[in-house]
């Protein structure tokens, strides 16, 4: 009997796991997508090239289809929109992010800000700003443009 109830309890928590793990990437994408949209809107012209750039990232990077990514967006907009500041968002990131998907995410950040071909001064404070609350170093941050502009040259 109290075998049956250990597999009934042990059964219940692995499912809760998965959920819970499902939420926390939800949750982590969700933070993730916010940073991109706060990139492309800071200079305060979010354009179709931008939007663009963000749909296509997100089917790449997710392999979401386009109602997803659609949704997504519509997710870290509002949740942009209720926040304070990016702290949270990054908080999240650095949880559940490697150093390493952290770096690719700065070097998403750096295909938004170049989408137009240049780099304003709100996009420029955004992106150190976000290596910052991303634990990164300037050396990371400067690295992952030059692999964007560069790529045939990145190491």
């Amino acid at each position: 009997m109290l075998d049956v109830v250990k597999r009934f309890f042990s059964k219940v928590t692995e499912d809760d796991s998965k959920v819970i793990d499902e939420q926390r990437k939800h949750d982590t994408r969700v933070a993730t997508c916010a940073l991109l949209v706060e990139m492309a809107r800071i200079d305060e012209t979010f354009t179709q090239a931008e939007m663009d750039a963000i749909l296509s990232i997100l089917k790449e990077k997710y392999g979401l289809s386009r109602e997803h990514a659609d949704a997504l967006i519509a997710e870290a907009d509002k949740a942009l929109d209720e926040s304070v500041d990016l702290w949270q968002f990054a908080k999240r990131i650095n949880e559940y992010y490697s150093n390493e998907e952290k770096i690719e995410i700065i070097e998403i950040l750096w295909r938004i800000v170049y989408v137009d071909g240049k780099m304003d001064k709100y996009e420029h404070y955004l992106m150190n700003k976000l290596a910052t609350l991303l634990r990164l170093s300037h050396e990371q941050l400067i690295d992952a443009k030059l692999k964007v502009l560069h790529p045939s040259k990145s190491k």
